[in-house]
């Protein structure tokens, strides 16, 4: 399916019924007065959580979203009937706002969680309610109130406690499917990986933490260069991004160090609270690399790029420094995370998304 991680919808609820102007009359009953029963709801529109739901592509192509009118009221005390209401059923992660006001509506982080995003209107008063001492036959009545109707923006931002970075084919694809039970396509291509993809991390019983991995930037990803910087949205809510260099990379004339470099220059052209994450490095690819040069090469990155924060050598395609690097992050995700976050990993784990690979996906094998 589609990854789909943006829409706009629009939202219509339902009008109320109108209230109704009924005398009663009947055999044997004179001066029966009023009768006229009020109108029905109109219905409104809901939006729900749901981790089943891995896209937002049901809105990219139905974009009118309309809940039932109330009906009128009748004579002989008759209510008019509610519309009924909709619900609407999207991923967890999504951010909905009101495309008109730039309001936010609703953040959907928890499965089932459900939020009005259009009331409907409240249904007229028949002249049953206007009967007084000194008004004995009212002739009055109300209209239904018209239901809300709004323009909304859905934007799906993926739960995730660990974001990686990294140029195209830097490995990000092979490490996350090397660690974690996701199973994304790989291959010696750029740009293979289309789609954010999610896999859960296991480090122990009930030790586990979720990691995300996003198509590669290149420089010029500001300026919609590539696949552009569209999906590091979905880096937001991470706790930690760990940043991938090819160490190692086939073209002899590229400089790692300059393109690790670029990374981190879009980073900050995107968003300066996304560049202000906490961030560790990690030199992928050390199998490629002759045992006698590994430690000069690394201590010339490190200095060259100016790093002084934490470094993890690893190789994503042997295993090599995996283990030592998840506990790392495990350990630094469950001392920085919430209470609620903590405890949803485990739960994340049966969500659709961590067990297969959604839309195109992914990295190079490593040789």
């Amino acid at each position: 399916m589609k990854f789909i991680d943006e829409a706009k919808i629009e939202v219509i609820a339902g009008d109320g019924g109108d209230g109704s102007a009924s005398m009663r009359r009947e055999k044997f009953v004179p001066f029966g007065g009023p009768d006229g029963g009020d109108g029905g709801r109109g219905g409104s529109v809901y939006a729900v959580g749901d981790r089943n739901i891995n896209t937002l592509i049901d809105y990219r192509y139905t974009k009118k979203h309309q809940a039932r009118n109330g009906e009128n009221g009748r004579g002989s005390d008759c209510y008019g009937k509610g519309g009924d209401d909709i619900t609407l059923r999207m991923p967890v992660g999504t951010v909905i706002t009101d495309q008109d006001t730039g309001e936010l509506i609703a953040d959907l982080t928890e499965h089932e969680q459900q939020v009005m995003v259009a009331q409907g209107g409240a249904g007229g008063l028949g002249n049953l309610h206007f009967k007084s001492s000194t008004n004995r036959a009212p002739r009055q009545k109300t209209d239904g109130k018209a239901g809300e109707r709004r323009m909304l923006k859905l934007e799906l931002k993926v739960l995730a406690d660990v974001g990686l970075l990294g140029m195209p084919n830097a490995g990000k694809s092979t490490f996350i499917s090397s660690v974690s039970n996701a199973k994304p396509k790989i291959a010696d291509y750029p740009f293979t990986t289309l789609a954010p993809n999610l896999g859960v991390v296991r480090v122990g019983p009930s030790k586990s933490f979720v990691i995300a991995d996003i198509p590669g930037l290149i420089e010029g990803a500001s300026e919609g260069a590539g696949l552009g910087h569209q999906f590091l949205r979905h880096l937001q809510r991470t706790n930690l991004l760990l940043h991938l260099v090819d160490l190692a990379p086939f073209d002899e004339s590229v400089d790692p160090v300059a393109e690790a470099k670029a990374i981190v220059g879009e980073l900050r052209k995107y968003d300066e609270t996304l560049f202000e994450k906490p961030r560790w490095l990690v030199l992928n690819k050390l199998d490629m690399v002759p045992e006698d040069e590994r430690a000069e090469r690394i201590a010339d990155f490190v200095k060259r790029f100016e790093w002084d924060g934490p470094v993890f050598e690893i190789s994503a395609l042997t295993g090599q420094g995996c283990e030592n690097l998840c506990y790392a992050v495990y350990d630094y995700v469950s001392s920085h995370s919430d209470a609620r976050r903590a405890a949803e990993a485990e739960d994340l784990a049966s969500d659709v998304r961590f067990r297969e690979g959604q839309g195109g996906n992914a990295e190079q094998p490593q040789e």
